[in-house]
């Protein structure tokens, strides 16, 4: 035995990889929505931080999804970049951006107003993406 994976059963593990990103980016923004929606209910601090460290961790699934097997720092690194330019886009207000950022779909994607708070948020999204591979990873090479 060689070692390798056919052909076929490589697909169907990126395939498989791919749809475990997608489902569990789903459910991270089910639970950013909710931080949105019922952050009165939350503790103040799980309230001002959730949505935001739960959208760099979508966007370390979005990113994981598109890539499955690209390296965990590449990965990491890439969402890490794009929350943070994200972040510093805000900093930018033409009208054309800031009446995008007045939909809904593109206020909670753009944000409104550069916070130094967020970038540390998104940090620590990525960082919990990274460590829950991680931790899957061990899991499934222990069993």
């Amino acid at each position: 035995m060689t070692g390798t994976l056919p052909v076929d059963t490589v697909h169907q593990v990126r395939l498989n990889r791919r749809l475990l990103y997608i489902i569990s980016a789903a459910t991270v923004v089910a639970l950013g929505l909710g931080s949105r929606w019922f952050g009165a209910y939350l503790p103040a601090l799980v309230a001002a931080y959730a949505g935001d460290t739960l959208w760099a961790l979508m966007a370390f699934l979005g990113v994981s999804a598109l890539a499955p097997h690209a390296r965990l720092s590449r990965r990491a690194a890439t969402a890490l970049a794009i929350a943070y330019l994200v972040e510093i886009s805000q900093l930018y207000h033409a009208p054309w951006i800031d009446a995008l950022r007045l939909t809904a779909l593109g206020g909670l994607m753009l944000g409104f107003g550069f916070l130094w708070s967020d970038l540390a948020c998104y940090t620590v999204g990525v960082a919990v993406g990274v460590l829950l591979e991680r931790v899957a990873i061990r899991s499934r090479d222990a069993s």
